[in-house]
């Protein structure tokens, strides 16, 4: 069997696999697998968050009340393939970075008022 009909073969499986998993229940994760991004770019994309968190919660203490400027850092941050809303909905719904996805759901609101 060529690398070609394998590599054809697991591509197959993982989209069969995609369709397993419930997107309801780890819906980040069925977005990298859509959108294809490697496991250097998803632990970016959770070391991005891990450290957006810990502004976020300095900023909590020194009263901020406005994020913008770690929504703006997170966009601009974000890798090209993962759609901004969508990524942030998926991961407030998989329980990941939650207050801070919250407050940048409601940036999202605000802005698109």
């Amino acid at each position: 069997m060529s690398i070609e009909h394998r590599i054809e073969k697991l591509e197959y499986y993982c989209s069969l696999m995609l369709d397993m998993i419930s997107p309801e229940k780890k819906p980040f994760y069925a977005l990298v697998i859509r959108y294809g991004l490697t496991k250097k770019e998803v632990e970016d994309t959770l070391r991005l968050c891990e450290q957006l968190t810990e502004q976020y919660k300095q900023q909590k203490e020194e009263g901020f009340v406005i994020f913008t400027s770690l929504f703006t850092e997170f966009a601009s941050a974000l890798h090209p393939n993962l759609p901004l809303a969508e990524t942030i909905d998926a991961l407030q719904k998989q329980q990941l970075f939650v207050p801070l996805m919250n407050e940048f759901q409601r940036l999202l609101h605000t802005l698109n008022k």
